[in-house]
């Protein structure tokens, strides 16, 4: 999709909100879109993996001003660049605070730089995100990733989430995938021994997670 908004570099840095392992957690707007773009183009192995083609010129712009679908409830939409101290990123993400539920926070994207994969950079990066969420309140994580993607299914199963259903043909590019629904609890959720009661009360709270749903 095309569009005609300006991708002009800013001429004042973003605020860091928090630090971790030498990076900054900066917040994405429109102006830090190019800088957003410049990320995208040299780590294409994600887009290439989940959509059979590298980024689109105006991902970045896409990514900062897309909404959740119509319908769904949630409070704020944060796109997050670690930053360097050179000001470009080594990572990304996307995070939707109280999405479908409060307390739910859903990772739409999760992105490191090609030159840091294996040496522990993205699970570190996690973590901080994990802390901060809990900090802020949220009592689950939850995000899908592409069935196949086997680095990504490998690294978040690692990091302790666990599928809750599947969900078959969905376009993303040139392609069309399988995106199994997976979900961690957080902070006091995350202290119960059963598993199952655990996600029982995930399920409580968001229903169309529920693999028995329509």
């Amino acid at each position: 999709m095309s569009t005609t908004q300006p991708m002009n570099e800013p001429d004042h840095a973003p605020q860091p909100f928090f630090e971790s392992v030498g990076f900054q957690a900066v917040e994405i707007g429109l102006d830090e879109a190019p800088r957003l773009q410049r990320f995208f183009d040299a780590n294409p192995d994600y887009f290439i993996a989940v959509a059979g083609e590298p980024a689109g010129a105006d991902e970045a712009y896409e990514e900062v001003v897309g909404e959740p679908p119509a319908g769904w409830p949630y409070t704020k939409k944060w796109i997050i660049g670690f930053a360097r101290h050179d000001g470009e990123f080594v990572a990304m993400a996307n995070l939707i605070t109280d999405l479908l539920a409060r307390g739910v926070w859903h990772i739409g994207l999760f992105i490191v730089a090609t030159e840091t994969h294996g040496d522990g950079t993205a699970h570190v990066l996690v973590g901080q995100l994990e802390r901060w969420a809990v900090a802020a309140g949220a009592g689950w994580l939850r995000l899908g990733v592409v069935e196949g993607n086997r680095r990504a299914e490998g690294f978040w199963t690692k990091c302790g989430f666990v599928e809750l259903r599947r969900r078959e043909g969905i376009a993303m590019g040139k392609k069309v995938n399988t995106i199994r629904t997976l979900v961690k609890a957080l902070g006091t959720d995350a202290l119960h021994d059963a598993l199952d009661d655990a996600l029982d009360r995930y399920l409580a709270l968001v229903p169309r997670d529920d693999p028995q749903a329509p």
